[in-house]
């Protein structure tokens, strides 16, 4: 009997370490799962309203945060988006074309999803008002490789606030929440001021299928799923989504952009695509890859950063917000 006892303890002693265990184990997820709002009942809107300051706003969604009543709003003329609870704003009556064609975000919703509807790179592809600078842009398509972590550490350099489009996927946002994290941190600090691109909820593609049946227009996609499902994970994590989006691999057709007009969303492209060879010049939207994909365009773009070549300017300057 003493040696099945003595063989006991040892045992009972695992057991025990590892019951102690799991909740430090369980600890950072139940953590971040807490630190997440609950977003429910998001829908499609357009309407006019106001703030408890009397400014116009245009309600692009409503929804549900964590039980609240929310609308998600644009200011249609700097483009900056808010997250509101709705009983700080006033509704007017449902946003005419007519009213909004007034406004600039009126303006670039209208020119940025007209015909022609090329098969790439529609939309905005550079600045539509004069811009004494270019804007960045860093496309996190879904990626298993490094972050490009020396990219932002290289923006945040300096002392001035640091304008980013960050493009993001919302399978790269759940992949990566040290990363996000990271970008948070660099933002809260007043080193970056990132405005939240969306990029698609899973950026699909198969690259032994035409353009036109890959990225969104692969057969059976979800469009509106792969749209705003990234912009409930990102009011989930407190970040608001701009009134931008990039289709993935520049890839559109004239449904998905007529679709992105009425939510109230304005495609962008890029004429600096970097690792394509095409060069910056005033007003360009540079593109890169932070996920660790495109190597080269980050090798390239580093040496203009630390030379201080390249004047950042907001993605809303370009179409004078």
């Amino acid at each position: 009997m003493f040696p099945v006892r003595s063989a006991l303890v040892p045992l009972c002693s695992a057991l025990l370490a590892l019951v102690l265990l799991i909740p430090l184990v369980l600890a950072p997820a139940q953590a971040r799962a807490a630190a997440e709002s609950q977003i429910t009942e998001y829908r499609v809107v357009r309407s006019l309203v106001r703030d408890t300051a009397g400014r116009q706003r245009l309600a692009i969604r409503s929804f549900r945060c964590d039980g609240i009543p929310h609308l998600l709003v644009v200011d249609p003329l700097s483009f900056a988006t808010f997250d509101l609870p709705a009983s700080e704003l006033s509704t007017e009556v449902p946003a005419a074309e007519n009213a909004l064609a007034a406004t600039p975000f009126g303006r670039a919703l209208k020119s940025s999803t007209a015909a022609p509807f090329p098969l790439q790179n529609d939309g905005a592809t550079r600045a539509e008002a004069p811009l004494g600078g270019v804007c960045l842009t860093v496309d996190l398509c879904p990626s298993k490789r490094s972050f490009e972590r020396e990219l932002f550490d290289t923006l945040v350099d300096g002392a001035a606030p640091v304008p980013v489009a960050v493009a993001v996927t919302g399978a790269w946002l759940l992949s990566h929440p040290e990363e996000l994290a990271y970008l948070k941190r660099e933002s809260a600090a007043g080193k970056l001021v990132i405005t939240w691109m969306n990029h698609s909820l899973h950026h699909p593609y198969d690259p032994q299928a035409p353009l036109a049946r890959t990225f969104l227009l692969t057969p059976g996609t979800d469009f509106d799923a792969e749209v705003l499902e990234v912009e409930k994970l990102l009011l989930a994590r407190g970040l608001v989504p701009s009134p931008f989006f990039r289709f993935p691999g520049l890839v559109s057709d004239a449904a998905t952009v007529k679709r992105l007009r009425e939510l109230s969303l304005i495609p962008i492209g890029a004429d600096a695509w970097l690792a394509k060879g095409e060069h910056p010049k005033k007003g360009s939207f540079i593109l890169v890859h932070g996920n660790g994909n495109e190597p080269k365009g980050i090798k390239l773009i580093l040496p203009m950063l630390r030379r201080g070549e390249l004047n950042l300017m907001p993605l809303s300057a370009a179409f004078g917000g």
